[in-house]
């Protein structure tokens, strides 16, 4: 079971620059189609690679726009509301209430 958890955790951790690169692949394919009609091979890569970009960020956006709005997501895919991988399993360091770190500390007499 730890093994499926695992692997669910590392597919969480790609699944940002996954999506990303997804949509700058479908995006780069409709500029392809929308750069057929143009004569000039220079101007249909440029807007092949346009549309691929311009897919690609939109995309990333809107994936961590949702991110920051689920925290039941971030916290299935193990990531913060960046995207980054939440490794905080792995340091070893107990959680700390927030109680107990906010407090002010004593002070020597």
């Amino acid at each position: 079971m730890r093994w499926i958890r695992l692997f669910f955790r590392i597919f969480g951790w790609l699944l940002t620059p996954f999506l990303a690169w997804a949509a700058s692949f479908f995006g780069a394919v409709a500029g392809a189609l929308l750069a057929i009609k143009l004569d000039d091979p220079v101007r249909g890569l440029v807007v092949t690679a346009v549309c691929g970009g311009l897919a690609g960020v939109a995309a990333l956006i809107g994936w961590l726009h949702y991110l920051r709005r689920s925290p039941e997501v971030r916290e299935v895919l193990a990531v913060t509301e960046d995207g980054t991988p939440d490794t905080t399993e792995f340091t070893g360091v107990p959680d700390v209430p927030e109680e107990l770190t906010e407090a002010e500390p004593s002070q020597p007499s």
